[in-house]
C-alpha cells in the first residue's frame, strides 16, 4: 500500500435504520482518523460488513454480503446483529479478520487499526460537526435508545442488543440541533420501542438551553418540534401516553404520522406473541386519535402465519384492518428465528397457507390504501422533494416515511431542489402513490 495515500475502507450496511445509525457512527470515526470510503470492494484496503441477524432470510443476505466481500477483497471485518452470535459466520468464512456485535464501535475501530493503521494523525476538521450520514442530506435517523425491554416470542432483538438503554434528552437534542444546522429538514426518531424512551432513566431531567428536559417521549418530541424540521415518530408502541403526542401533531410540532408495529389483531395470536400494551383497546385508540387529528397517517407491520394462527384469527385481522383503515402497511410471513421462543409453539402454519394469507392481506390493504389516498385528491399538501427528474420530481407527503411508504410525483413550472419543501395540489391517486403539481411559481 502507498504509505502517503489515505487507507480506503469499503462499507456494507444491512438491516434496519437502527443499524444504519451504527454504520454512520463508525464511518464518522474512521473519516475523522483520515480513512477514505471506497465505492467498490476491489479498490479498498479493507471491507466492513454491518450485518442483520433478525430473520433467517436476513442472515442469509448478511452471509452472502460477507462472501462477496471475501471474494472481491479478502480482508473483511464483520459487525452488527449477526455478529452477536458469530458461530455461523466463523463456520462459513473462517478467514474474516474480526466479528463483533451491534453497537460495539470501539471493537470495530480496533479491528480496523490492527489490520489497516491510519495514515496520519487525525484532524477532526476533516469531518463535518454533524458526522457522516448514509442517508440523503435532507433527512436523518435520530436514534434515541438502544435495546428493548419487551419479550415478544418471535423476536431475538433483546438477546442481540440487550435491554432498553435510553440516551439523556440533552444528548439527543444536541445531535438533532447539529443535524438541522447542517441542513437536515426531516428527523426520523427511531429505537426498538420509541414510546418506552426514558423508562430505564426513570425519566431523569438533563439541562438543555435554559431549562431542564425530562427523558420522556412527550417531552423529547415537544423539544424536537422546536428545531424547525419535520419530526417523524417511528416504532411507537400504543401505550396510553401516546395520546398526549397527538396534541403536538395538531400544533404542527411533530408530523401527523405514527408508525405502530401492531403485528396482529386477534387476541389469541397477540397473547401467543406476548405483545406489550393494551392491544385489545387499539381500535378505540385509533378512532380517538383520528377524531382529534383528522390528518393522522398510521403505518404498521403485521405478521401472518404465526404458529397457531387459525382461519378465524386471520379473518379477525382482515375485519380489524377494514375498521382501522391503516394508511401504510408492511407484512411479513412468519419465519422461525433461532433462539426465539415462538419456535416451540404448536401448530405451525404450512408455507402455502402463509402465502395465501399474505396475498389476501396485501390485496385487502391495497383497497384500503387506494380509498385513503383518494380522499386527498383536490387537497394541498406539503411535499419534501427526494429526487428531481427532467419533467417530474419525486417526493413525500407528511404521511410518507422514506423508503417504506408511498411517494408523491409532481410536475413543476420551476426547477425544484432536493430537500426543498413545496406546496402541491394533489390531482390524482393510485393504490399507493399520489400525483400532482407544485402550486404557483
Amino acid at each position: 500500500m502507498d504509505q502517503t495515500a489515505a487507507p480506503k475502507v469499503s462499507f456494507v450496511s444491512l438491516g434496519c435504520p437502527k443499524a444504519l445509525v451504527d454504520s454512520e457512527r463508525i464511518i464518522t470515526r474512521l473519516r475523522a482518523e483520515g480513512y477514505e470510503l471506497a465505492r467498490k470492494h476491489d479498490g479498498a484496503d479493507i471491507v466492513i460488513v454491518n450485518t442483520c441477524g433478525f430473520l433467517d432470510s436476513a442472515k442469509q443476505e448478511s452471509l452472502s454480503a460477507i462472501g462477496e466481500a471475501m471474494a472481491e477483497n479478502g480482508k473483511v471485518i464483520v459487525t452488527g446483529c449477526m455478529g452477536a452470535e458469530p458461530e455461523a459466520i466463523e463456520q462459513a468464512y473462517p478467514g474474516v479478520l474480526s466479528i463483533t456485535g451491534p453497537q460495539q464501535y470501539e471493537s470495530v475501530l480496533d479491528a480496523v487499526h490492527r489490520a489497516l493503521p491510519p495514515a496520519h494523525n487525525p484532524h477532526l476538521d476533516l469531518v463535518p460537526p454533524q458526522g457522516i450520514k448514509l442517508t440523503p442530506r435532507h433527512y436523518a435517523y435520530l436514534k434515541i435508545s438502544e435495546g428493548c425491554n419487551n419479550r415478544c416470542t418471535f423476536c431475538i432483538i433483546p438477546k442481540l442488543r440487550g435491554d432498553l438503554v435510553s440516551r439523556p434528552a440533552n444528548d439527543v437534542l444536541r445531535e438533532a440541533e447539529r443535524l438541522v444546522g447542517a441542513g437536515v429538514k426531516e428527523l426520523l426518531v427511531i429505537s426498538q420501542d420509541t414510546s418506552a424512551y426514558g423508562v430505564d432513566l426513570k425519566y431523569a431531567e438533563s439541562p438543555w438551553k435554559d431549562r431542564q428536559v425530562r427523558a420522556k417521549f412527550l417531552d423529547l418530541a415537544r423539544e424536537l418540534g422546536e428545531l424547525g424540521a419535520w419530526v417523524r415518530l417511528q416504532y411507537v408502541y400504543p401505550y396510553p401516553h401516546v395520546d398526549e403526542v397527538i396534541a403536538l401533531m395538531n400544533e404542527g410540532k411533530v408530523l401527523p404520522y405514527l408508525d405502530i408495529p401492531f403485528q396482529h389483531a386477534s387476541p389469541e395470536v397477540l397473547k401467543a406473541m406476548k405483545r406489550p400494551a393494551a392491544q385489545d383497546k387499539t381500535l378505540a385508540g385509533i378512532k380517538r386519535w383520528r377524531e382529534e387529528c383528522p390528518d393522522l397517517a398510521l403505518r404498521s407491520t403485521f405478521i401472518v402465519g404465526f404458529p397457531g394462527e387459525t382461519d378465524a384469527d386471520f379473518a379477525y385481522l382482515l375485519d380489524w384492518l377494514d375498521e382501522a383503515e391503516i394508511d401504510r402497511l408492511g407484512c411479513f410471513k412468519y419465519e422461525p428465528v433461532a433462539g426465539a421462543t415462538s419456535n416451540a409453539i404448536e401448530n405451525p402454519v404450512p408455507e402455502e397457507v402463509k402465502q395465501e394469507r399474505y396475498n389476501a392481506l396485501m390485496a385487502r390493504q391495497q383497497k384500503i390504501s387506494a380509498r385513503r389516498l383518494k380522499r386527498k385528491v383536490g387537497t394541498r399538501q406539503q411535499i419534501i422533494i427526494d429526487e428531481v427528474g427532467p419533467t417530474v420530481a419525486k417526493g413525500r407527503s407528511k404521511a410518507d416515511a422514506p423508503e417504506i411508504d408511498g411517494a408523491v410525483y409532481l410536475s413543476s413550472r420551476r426547477p425544484l431542489r432536493v430537500g426543498e419543501i413545496v406546496t402541491a395540489k394533489i390531482e390524482r391517486a393510485d393504490q399507493y402513490d399520489l400525483h400532482g403539481s407544485v402550486a404557483g411559481f
